[in-house]
């Protein structure tokens, strides 16, 4: 089916809201099928991809051992119990979770030879989607605190489901819905900026909308003190939010604070786990142990799944024994081929040393953005990144967003056979988040092709 022919069926047939298209055919593309780092469309059209399709492609697309391991669990057991009647491969995932979660974090006295003579350091309560695996770490800090409120942050995307709405900062996202809100969440700003690789000059200063974490630090602080505060939710570098990274302190402080006032640290990993910035996990670079940890995306490399992993202690003070009933299951719940693939794709990560090859390319990409030159633009361009998530941002002279300009960059790279996606709150941020398979020529490619249709 032609992309015309795609797009004529959605506009009938699915609700108007969910897809942008252009009116000139310009955009979007439809996707056929894709390998590796390259997708090809409707018409057959071959595309570097440097989306990861949202970061989930970690390993590739189509990883031939992640697909094989779910080819194998759909002809062997296509779907179980969740909650009532399991399947090995729930419990075995739930296990490699805890290895590459919380055993590998804490201390050799704390870890466990034998889970069924003592209790495993992490547990894991499986979703289907990345917003599910949040809502699932804000029930646990209710529970383990009594405490309603959240502190999160300006420029959250912790997704769109009503719980998670609470948390996600964007007005776009929560305005339709706010009447229907219990609104726990308390919005604090983000400390972007700090560790921001300025591109044009060393002396050039930092985007005007950059705060000091000891800003944000003073209101956090000021919040406890009013609130009734259970957990302290955030991304280690805000994704969607246009590839913010704070400094490493921070993340420090917010464990020094959660502990001082008796509340959850929750760190959203969903998009930054699994290798993406160079190693397992972002908080593993501030060496910041979370209560909970929610993950997915690239947890499986292209199957709904995810998970919310919480310290052992924290989720047995938090969840009653199931009793017959459980308060917090879904019918998906640990799917048995979703979980197969997870396997493989830790297994990928790990055969693939994934994570020292997304740290060596991030510093390539960082280097590359840094020698982009665009002699004749009155554009400010600035660059941030950690491993191979990284954005480069465009303002105008006047410190203002360049949204038209960073749209039309993107729309140009698309049809020089690059996809790319725009962040941030405004969509002036152009972000790379490639599967970390690609090449340093591939990137060297991509940077070379964006020089040319920057304005």
């Amino acid at each position: 089916m032609k992309t015309k022919q795609v797009l004529a069926l959605l506009r009938a047939y699915e609700s108007r809201n969910v897809l942008f298209t252009e009116p000139d055919g310009s955009w979007p593309i439809v996707w056929e099928r894709a390998k590796g780092v390259h997708v090809w469309d409707a018409e057959g059209r071959k595309y570097l991809d440097l989306t990861a399709a949202f970061g989930v492609a970690a390993a590739g697309h189509a990883n031939p051992n992640v697909v094989a391991a779910g080819q194998k669990q759909m002809a062997k057991l296509l779907h179980a119990m969740g909650d009532v009647h399991p399947h090995a491969l729930k419990a075995e995932l739930a296990r490699e979770l805890s290895r590459i979660t919380f055993d590998r974090w804490l201390s050799k006295k704390s870890r466990v030879q034998s889970p069924e003579s003592r209790v495993v350091s992490g547990k894991t309560i499986f979703c289907n989607s990345g917003f599910e695996a949040v809502e699932a770490a804000l029930k646990t800090a209710l529970l383990a605190t009594g405490r309603r409120g959240v502190i999160a942050f300006e420029g959250a995307y912790h997704g769109l489901g009503y719980g998670a709405l609470n948390a996600t900062h964007r007005e776009h996202f929560r305005g339709p819905f706010r009447s229907q809100l219990r609104e726990f969440g308390h919005f604090v700003p983000f400390p972007a900026g700090d560790e921001v690789t300025i591109l044009k000059s060393k002396k050039q200063s930092a985007p005007p909308h950059v705060v000091s974490y000891k800003q944000s630090v003073s209101r956090i602080r000021s919040i406890f003190r009013r609130e009734k505060i259970g957990a302290i939710l955030v991304e280690p570098i805000q994704a969607r939010g246009g590839c913010n990274i704070p400094p490493a302190q921070f993340l420090r402080l917010l464990r020094k604070l959660c502990d001082e006032h008796g509340a959850l640290l929750i760190l959203d990993e969903i998009y930054t786990g699994f290798g993406r910035t160079g190693k397992w996990f972002a908080c593993e670079h501030s060496r910041v142990v979370p209560d909970v940890i929610c993950l997915g995306k690239a947890l499986t490399g292209g199957f709904p799944l995810s998970a919310c992993v919480g310290r052992a202690d924290v989720m047995d003070a938090a969840w009653p024994v199931s009793q017959g009933e459980a308060i917090h299951t879904s019918t998906f719940l640990g799917h048995p081929v979703g979980c197969a693939m997870a396997l493989a794709q830790i297994q990928e990560i790990r055969r693939l040393k994934l994570c020292k090859r997304s740290e060596r390319l991030g510093k390539f990409l960082l280097t590359r953005l840094a020698a982009l030159r665009t002699p004749h633009s009155a554009l400010r361009i600035s660059s941030r990144g950690l491993g191979l998530m990284a954005g480069l941002e465009l303002r105008r002279a006047d410190g203002s967003p360049a949204v038209e300009e960073s749209l039309r960059a993107i729309k140009a790279m698309l049809h020089c056979g690059f996809i790319l996606l725009p962040e941030g709150a405004h969509s002036n941020v152009i972000s790379f988040t490639p599967p970390l398979t690609i090449s340093q020529f591939q990137l060297q490619k991509t940077v070379a092709a964006l020089a040319e249709v920057l304005p």
